[in-house]
């Protein structure tokens, strides 16, 4: 038997998002339902819900494929993509990675976290070079339950506190396609919004800010600038440390942030 909150996940991407259904939303989405991403905070659901079809408009035969996903309580977080064609741009197509991290209560949804590869997106659509998608889970909507684990989560946090996340055991942004993947930044604090555990497996939601180190397109003159990155992620905990997963990084964002910080 489906797991509640996973079979609401599953209505998320199947009937929601894939099937651009918004009529879905009344019994899946609380009415205080609210989508963190990128530092922006876009509820409750009768502003999320017409703001998302807005952005649907733009790639309408889009696709949600879950690569990862994981249970524990009321908590699910799935590693995903998303692919589509640009009606803008005469129908290029890009796919590009995400992490979201979701809250239920009463049968509904209640709150994601989440972040989402723009910056990769961008990227492709420019070059007109569709990344391919990665392989789907099997059965990511017969996932069971995992109790937490607060020893690993400690782990995780101590780790998004550290100067460089980039490893040969964490996937970062669109490493996987190939690209490198830059430090961007000096950490000096990282801020959780949101964190939980299922086995040992840990999704997070957080905030890093530092100074600007360079990486992303045309910014050279701002290093050294203050810089938030968002970031995201479904990581795995061996024996003291992060062993793998995967890490979505908001760079499209920061370059944004960046620039506008630069005229202000």
């Amino acid at each position: 038997m489906t797991d509640p909150t996973v079979a609401l996940v599953r209505r998320w991407a199947v009937d929601w998002l894939n099937g651009q259904h918004p009529e879905a939303c009344e019994d899946l989405l609380a009415p205080e339902y609210a989508l963190l991403i990128g530092g922006f905070l876009l509820g409750p659901r009768e502003t999320y819900v017409p703001a998302t079809m807005a952005q649907l408009s733009r790639y309408p035969g889009l696709v949600v494929t879950v690569h990862q996903l994981v249970v524990s309580g009321d908590r699910v977080a799935i590693v995903f993509s998303e692919s589509g064609a640009s009606v803008r741009l005469g129908g290029r197509t890009a796919a590009w990675s995400g992490v979201s991290l979701f809250r239920s209560h009463g049968g509904r949804l209640t709150h994601c976290w989440a972040e989402e590869d723009y910056y990769g997106r961008r990227r492709q659509l420019a070059t007109g070079e569709c990344d391919p998608v990665a392989a789907p889970a099997p059965a990511p909507w017969d996932t069971e339950q995992a109790p937490a684990d607060p020893a690993a989560e400690a782990v995780v946090r101590d780790w998004l506190g550290s100067p460089d996340l980039r490893s040969a055991d964490v996937s970062c942004d669109d490493e996987a396609m190939g690209q490198r993947p830059e430090r961007l930044l000096d950490v000096t604090s990282v801020v959780v919004t949101e964190l939980f555990s299922a086995g040992k497996q840990v999704a997070f939601s957080a905030a890093q800010s530092g100074s600007y180190l360079g990486g992303l397109d045309d910014l050279d003159d701002l290093v050294g600038q203050p810089s938030v990155v968002h970031l995201a992620g479904l990581v795995e905990v061996r024996e003291g440390r992060v062993v793998g997963g995967r890490v979505v990084r908001d760079r499209l964002g920061a370059a944004r942030a960046l620039r506008e910080a630069a005229h202000a």
